[in-house]
């Protein structure tokens, strides 16, 4: 086997580029560059021959149209030349005759195409690999370093890509320090012509879906689910979970002993606030665990099985409802249920105003029967 050919398999090894592929590519590499060489208007072809062991072991073919009037000699041949090569051809059709370069040309123009070829299709290769590892991490988290800032931009380093976290999935009380190391939500990743790019998150509820994952065995194992989640990036999140063991409590799992696994999450999050309750089939159970920490007195879903209404103690209902109504919306969005609260002492003045208005309308029927 000649150098060149050991050379181009010894590439092709250690950048794990199928040889056939890389050969095709030098092959086509060489034909533009032998066209241009020789100032040609037609086609070329370059052939590599595996098993040669020549130094230059590959030959160049122009491809010549036969035509019955030659108009260009270096593409066109006329059909009495053409037989004498093969006695068969017709008017129309293409066939290739080798072409004479000098040694000294050959080799100085396939060495510097080959090393052109294989260069880009090394970038080619590693660009692609990139891009299929880390299009496979989609919906992942994945641990990366903070670089530097592109205008709002922040620019995350994720091994060999770097990702994009824009405004948009930025929390705002979150400071994004240059070398600060933090876990990001795989938004997207494509190809953007230069290579793989990739859109990542802070604020996706999924985030805290994948963070308790890698901190609660139990949900990587299946054992524990996490069936909802509702956040408000920064502030405060809730998460429902159930365990499909009865001998496992799933809100102990996710919190922890002593509360590590819950705050490893919090810490992760820049000390955002995490709910954990426990999810439960019967709707009505559901929304009074939802609306932890506050308790409640009882909880009414509505015909329409969208909306519940919902009665708290009196002590309560600030807790329910939360500051600037945060417990009461986080709630709706863990159950999906519109939540109408209401205190025992409202429940009841409007209990007795109702009562009342009944009891004016029949004094006034009495009053009207007498007349």
């Amino acid at each position: 086997m000649s150098d060149f050919l050991e050379a181009l398999q010894q590439i092709a090894r250690e950048k794990d580029i199928p040889i056939n592929m890389l050969i095709e590519a030098v092959e086509s590499a060489l034909a533009t560059a032998f066209k241009k060489h020789l100032n040609l208007n037609g086609d070329i072809r370059v052939s590599i021959d595996s098993n040669s062991h020549q130094p230059l072991p590959f030959h160049a073919f122009s491809i010549m149209h036969v035509v019955s009037e030659v108009m260009d000699p270096t593409f066109e041949i006329s059909l009495a030349d053409a037989k004498e090569i093969k006695p068969d051809i017709e008017l129309g059709e293409t066939i290739e005759r080798k072409l004479d370069i000098p040694m000294h040309d050959l080799g100085r123009i396939a060495a510097q195409t080959a090393k052109q070829v294989v260069t880009q299709r090394i970038r080619e290769t590693e660009r692609r690999k990139v891009l299929d590892e880390f299009v496979e991490r989609q919906g992942e988290v994945m641990t990366g370093v903070v670089q530097r800032r592109d205008g709002r931009t922040v620019v995350i380093q994720l091994g060999k890509l770097e990702a994009m976290l824009p405004p948009q999935e930025q929390v705002e009380s979150e400071p994004y320090r240059i070398n600060d190391r933090i876990k990001v939500y795989v938004l997207e990743v494509k190809d953007g012509g230069r290579g793989a790019q990739a859109m990542v998150s802070r604020t996706h509820p999924s985030l805290i879906r994948r963070l308790f994952e890698l901190e609660v065995p139990e949900i990587a194992d299946g054992i524990v689910t996490i069936k909802s989640v509702a956040r408000e990036p920064g502030a405060r999140s809730k998460i429902a979970v159930s365990s499909r063991d009865e001998k496992v409590d799933a809100v102990g799992a996710c919190v922890g002993h002593r509360g590590t696994r819950v705050q490893a999450v919090v810490n992760e999050l820049y000390d955002e606030k995490i709910d954990i309750v426990r999810w439960s089939p019967d709707m009505s159970l559901f929304i009074s665990e939802s609306l932890s920490p506050a308790r409640t007195s009882r909880v009414t879903v509505n015909e329409d099985g969208k909306s519940a209404f919902v009665v708290v103690p009196d002590n309560q209902l600030s807790l329910a409802i939360g500051k600037s109504g945060q417990n009461v919306r986080l709630a709706a969005r863990l159950t999906g249920q519109r939540i109408d609260i209401r205190s025992d002492s409202q429940v009841a003045r409007e209990a007795f105003d109702v009562l009342k208005d009944v009891l004016g309308e029949m004094e006034t029927d009495e009053d009207e029967t007498d007349d």
